[in-house]
């Protein structure tokens, strides 16, 4: 009896440190930033895949970006832009966890369904009324969505496919916070059927049980990306 006590005891000892382990993985900065260089040639030191520039170099810039008052050209197949501010468009932000986008929509324009493989991302609606919503992991695929007006505020969590769709007359304008510096963006449609090369047919056919013409119906369409870069 004493003997399986120890080693129950051992056992959760042992799940501890793994579980303190992985949760160290990613550690805070160890500074108090790391201004990111897109020059590949420079020499310097490659945290989380950017090079830092000398600490004593930084200047004011680094840290400005000025471009979210601009609003976003909507005239395309979905009708919205999304005008990112992140580590591409900030280099102080590298290392820092955190950035921003701008989400312009025309009237009934959609910003399609989407995943952001490293941000859960936060909502703030500007203008206009959207119609929001995400899809929780299987196997429930519940859908958990809700209407929005100025100055609502919505979560998306991170890895889940959301959503917005203008369901307004007029325009609308919202403001995203992710929590990451480059949370990245997988379309869902634009993926599967605009992927290059293409997804055999045999694989969508079967997965979406449909019929071949419609995957390559699909497949020949030209994918709308409505972001800026």
């Amino acid at each position: 009896m004493m003997k399986m006590a120890v080693n129950n005891l051992a056992y959760i000892v042992l799940l501890a440190m793994a579980v303190s382990l992985a949760s160290a993985s990613d550690p805070s900065p160890l500074q108090d930033y790391c201004v990111a260089l897109n020059d590949s040639k420079t020499v310097g030191t490659f945290v989380n895949g950017k090079v830092c520039k000398d600490p004593k170099l930084a200047t004011p810039n680094d840290f400005f970006f000025s471009g979210l008052h601009l609003p976003g050209n909507t005239s395309n197949k979905v009708g919205s832009m999304v005008t990112p501010a992140n580590v591409a468009q900030i280099p102080g932000l590298n290392t820092l966890g955190v950035s921003l986008a701008r989400v312009d929509y025309a009237p009934y324009g959609l910003n399609p369904p989407h995943i952001h493989p490293r941000a859960t991302e936060i909502l703030t609606v500007l203008e206009g009324t959207l119609y929001v919503g995400f899809v929780t992991s299987n196997p429930e695929n519940r859908l958990i969505s809700k209407v929005l007006y100025k100055g609502d505020v919505y979560v998306f969590p991170q890895g889940l496919i959301h959503f917005q769709l203008n369901v307004g007359t007029n325009k609308a304008v919202a403001i995203a916070a992710l929590g990451s510096q480059n949370p990245g963006v997988i379309t869902i449609a634009k993926a599967v059927f605009g992927s290059k090369p293409a997804i055999s047919t045999d694989v969508l056919t079967k997965a979406f049980q449909v019929d071949k013409n419609v995957v390559q119906y699909l497949q020949s369409q030209f994918w709308t990306d409505n972001r800026t870069y």
